[in-house]
Parts: structure tokens; sequence; C-alpha cells
């Protein structure tokens, strides 16, 4: 998949050309991953002229929580961080769907692995992006032989750069055997994540995800689809799911920022069913994407428009 930039960056406290937004091979963050990301999409409509920014206060609150986690200073307030994004998706003036990448890192050059009395810096940057996934066909996956990290290992509830080489070999295996994406098991055997997406299962028309305390991300499209079917009547548990439980399922779909809700086909070779989508993950896909292109007033307030 081909990444392209928009021409302007926040980087260093102020906005500049992209090609200025250069750290040192010797960068902190660089060299050992210390530091954490999010993701935030950003919906166009051409009729409008107008971006929808899904979730953005939420986005950041997750992401403030992570300097929390990882002990550190910050510069940053969430009010300054929104404005800095909307500022900086003003200043591009995309005329395409987006995708909002901010970034905390230990910009020092000091040799080591150390978090103690540091401030973070900041980035952001800005890239178009349609499907990060295909959303035209279901997906294949592996179960991975790699296991997802656990929380007391690296933390699960903030999506730390380093840790990102636990979902880079699980992807590579499923890529290279063939496959789209990878499930990972947790360090009890049983289901997480897939390598940067939640996992949702219907059985029997209940809407089951593992729960937080499987070592899973706390997902904002995770948080928003069991949200919107509790909404629609549907019922929803949050609770352990074992492997075998996989091949069983009657529908079975991916969520993410990346991803938006995509649907599986089949999972280790075995068909969900009869490999099409299921009832339940269309209408709820479908939903989803009326909600962040700001076409539901029911959940106007998970947008922030934004004139392009």
């Amino acid at each position: 998949m081909k990444t392209t930039a928009f021409p302007y960056t926040f980087f260093q406290g102020k906005i500049v050309p992209i090609e200025e937004a250069k750290i040192s091979i010797m960068t902190n963050g660089f060299q050992y991953g210390t530091g954490f990301f999010g993701g935030i999409r950003g919906y166009y409509s051409a009729k409008h002229d107008s971006l929808s920014i899904f979730r953005l206060n939420d986005h950041y609150k997750r992401f403030l929580s992570s300097v929390n986690i990882l002990g550190c200073k910050f510069p940053y307030t969430l009010e300054e961080l929104r404005n800095i994004t909307i500022e900086l998706i003003k200043k591009n003036k995309p005329k395409t769907n987006i995708y909002c990448r901010p970034f905390a890192y230990v910009g020092n050059t000091e040799l080591g692995p150390n978090l103690a009395n540091v401030t973070l810096d900041f980035a952001l940057y800005i890239i178009s992006l349609e499907e990060y996934m295909p959303l035209g066909k279901g997906l294949s996956l592996l179960v991975s032989s790699w296991e997802r990290i656990n929380d007391n290992a690296i933390p699960t509830r903030a999506k730390i750069s380093g840790g990102y080489i636990n979902s880079a070999l699980a992807r590579q295996e499923a890529t290279l055997g063939g496959f789209d994406e990878a499930i990972m098991l947790n360090k009890y055997g049983r289901v997480a994540e897939g390598s940067a997406e939640n996992i949702f299962i219907i059985r029997d028309s209940v809407v089951i995800t593992p729960t937080l305390s499987e070592g899973v991300l706390e997902g904002i499209t995770r948080r928003s689809i069991i949200k919107v079917a509790k909404d629609l009547g549907m019922e929803v548990l949050e609770r352990p799911i074992e492997r075998s439980e996989l091949y069983v399922a009657d529908e079975v779909f991916l969520t993410g920022t990346g991803c938006q809700v995509a649907w599986v086909e089949q999972i280790d070779k075995r068909k969900v069913v009869d490999g099409k989508i299921g009832s339940i993950t269309s209408v709820l896909r479908e939903k989803f994407f009326k909600i962040v292109k700001g076409e539901d007033e029911q959940y106007a307030e998970w947008c922030t428009k934004i004139r392009a």
C-alpha cells in the first residue's frame, strides 16, 4: 500500500513542510521504540466540501492516557492537541479521506532505553487513506504462532511503538502464508485480537468480543461498535473466546481505525458458515459508515466537522 503524505506536518512545536520534519538516527524513540502513536480518520464529503473527523476527542483522551502509562511528561493538553490537528488539516486542504498519525516519542539522543525524567516530543502528519483492508471481499485469517504481548510485558492499553514488532511478526507469518491477516492468541491461549485490529464474533445473534483483560487494545472503533450494537437492541457480551470458537462462529469481523469494519470469510482455511458476509455484520457496517461520515444525527457528537 503506497502511503502519500500531505505537504505539511506538525513537528517540534510548529507546522512545517514535511520534508523538514526529520530526526537524528540517534533519536531514542527510533532506537528503542520508546514512544506511542494514534490513528484518527477523517471522511471527506465532496457534496459539502467538508471532513468528518471521527471521535477526535476520544482518540486524544486515549493518547494522553498513554503518557500516564509511560510515566513521562508531555507538553500538550487535549484541547491543544485537538486544535493542532484541526489547524493542520485546514493547512493541508485535503479533498479525500484522510488518516492522521499523532506520535509521541523520546526525542533525546541518550544511549539506553530510559523513560525517567523525560518530556516526550510530539509530531503529527496526515496521509490519504481509503481502504486499509479490502472491504469488497471477506478476509482470510490465520491464527498466528506468535503470542500477543501481555500487559505486564508491554502495556496493551497504549499503542507502544516498540511493541508493534509483535504485530509485524504475526502479519509477516500471515502474509507469507497467503492470508490477509493474523489472529493472535494471548498467553492463556485465548483469542486476543488481530495484528492491529480488535475482533468480534457472532453466535446465535449475540455479538461477542474479548474482554479488555484478555490483553487487547481499548479500541475506539471497538467501543463504538459495542455502543451501536446495544443501541440497535443487540445482545453484546465481552468475554473470553477460545480458539475453537472461531471455527463455529456464525459471523466474524475485525474493527479498527484502519480496517474500519472488515468481515471475515475464513479462518485457518475453514469457512465462516457459507463464506458470505453475515446479516449482523452487514447492519453494523452500514450503520458505522453512515455514522463516521456524519450522516447519522444520533451520533453527531462523535464527529468533528471541518471545512476542507
